[in-house]
């Protein structure tokens, strides 16, 4: 996949952090060498983090991401600095900017403990060194620079790309279950929710890595499933469905072909699918008034037939035979309170980070909530998950 063309989801998160007025916002511009932020001597000028995907050598393909002073103060200063907060569920790597006319002070220490406590690849950068008269020195987790300047940005820069490379980990999601030369049939529905003239970020992605392992792919709807394998001189390798229409390829497809779900891939390729597979167990112990939670983290137009608020509720109340109560969240909302909820319904999380998404099932499993993706729930609702899972098998 070239640079330009990878996700945001994919990049490496680096998101910068530190007081107001510490040079955060100076030094992500002569960073990127681009006016991301707007930089004021006027206390708090970043009042919400500001993200930026782009290519950045020697780093890559990344998003950068300015925040509010962590020092901020008052009722509208707590809530830029739990906006803070949250983007700590998504960094990848941390920047501490500080003033380093002042050097370290508490709330830098705050930081420097959250960066810590959430295990955090972090880098102290000294700015402003161009108004002291004996700059301090670096060290393994410190950088020095003037934003005013340039002096010291590219070795900050150098810097992040090897705190970037030594977090890089080759995963996949799809390409280990098949091999050069492997037929593939993906299964993409095309009805009322689906976007026009185009498809949705995990059916690409799908695709792409398929192709880029030499794999031949061939793309139907589910209406057009059974005639799609009857034309195969052989079996297919492999069937991958939308979740929405597992029931009916499951029913098409011969028993001896391995299936599973774009959601479910992508269950494995972000989170914790040993996890989510255990939440799946809880829909069927549902009863009147329960209240269950239905998150998403992209933030599309709603329309008739909408797999969250539409299809899961339907499925879920004839799979349990209870009538629960639901909640909907989507994009970066979800809830840090999860105990008023007796299972939290995820989809496949493509537009999150895996940072981001197993952030969120450590809050619920810290909270005793079961949860489960849209993947995997719609999967055991019509009983065919021990099927949808045998393709991991060995892996």
């Amino acid at each position: 996949m070239s640079l330009n063309s990878t996700v945001s989801a994919l990049r490496s998160h680096i998101a910068f952090f530190g007081r107001r007025n510490a040079g955060k916002s100076s030094v992500v511009n002569t960073v990127t060498n681009q006016r991301i932020s707007v930089v004021s001597d006027t206390l708090g000028t970043t009042t919400d983090p500001v993200q930026k995907a782009m290519e950045l050598l020697p780093l890559g393909p990344v998003v950068i991401i300015d925040t509010p002073g962590f020092d901020d103060e008052g009722a509208l200063g707590e809530l830029r600095v739990e906006r803070t907060r949250e983007v700590l569920r998504k960094t990848d790597i941390a920047v501490l900017v500080v003033d380093g006319t002042v050097g370290l002070t508490e709330a830098d220490e705050r930081l420097l403990d959250e960066f810590r406590s959430r295990k955090l690849p972090y880098l102290i950068v000294m700015n402003k060194i161009d108004l002291m008269e004996e700059p301090p020195r670096g060290d393994a987790h410190t950088a020095c620079v003037s934003a005013l300047t340039g002096e010291g940005i590219g070795e900050l820069k150098e810097r992040l790309a090897v705190l970037v490379k030594s977090e890089e980990k080759e995963k996949f999601i799809v390409a280990d279950l098949v091999q050069e030369g492997d037929v593939v049939v993906l299964v993409i529905p095309i009805d009322e929710s689906a976007p026009k003239g185009r498809i949705i970020l995990p059916q690409q992605q799908t695709l792409r890595e398929l192709l880029d392992h030499h794999c031949t792919v061939i793309c139907c709807q589910d209406t057009e499933l059974k005639e799609t394998l009857g034309r195969l001189k052989d079996d297919p390798t492999l069937v991958i469905t939308d979740s929405q229409a597992f029931k009916r390829v499951a029913e098409q497809t011969p028993p001896c072909v391995p299936m599973t779900s774009f959601s479910i891939l992508f269950a494995r390729f972000k989170g914790n699918l040993d996890g989510l597979i255990r939440g799946a167990n809880a829909l069927k112990r549902l009863k009147n008034g329960d209240k269950v939670l239905i998150s998403e983290g992209c933030t599309h137009h709603r329309q008739c037939g909408d797999i969250g608020t539409v299809k899961l509720p339907h499925w879920i109340r004839g799979y349990s035979g209870a009538e629960p109560t639901f909640t909907f969240t989507s994009g970066g909302t979800f809830p840090d309170d999860l105990s008023d909820y007796k299972v939290i319904v995820h989809c496949g999380g493509c537009m999150l980070n895996e940072k981001e998404m197993r952030h969120r099932q450590r809050v619920a499993v810290s909270a005793g909530i079961p949860m489960v993706n849209y993947g995997v729930a719609i999967a055991a609702m019509n009983g065919i998950l021990d099927r949808a899972l045998n393709v991991f098998e060995n892996k």
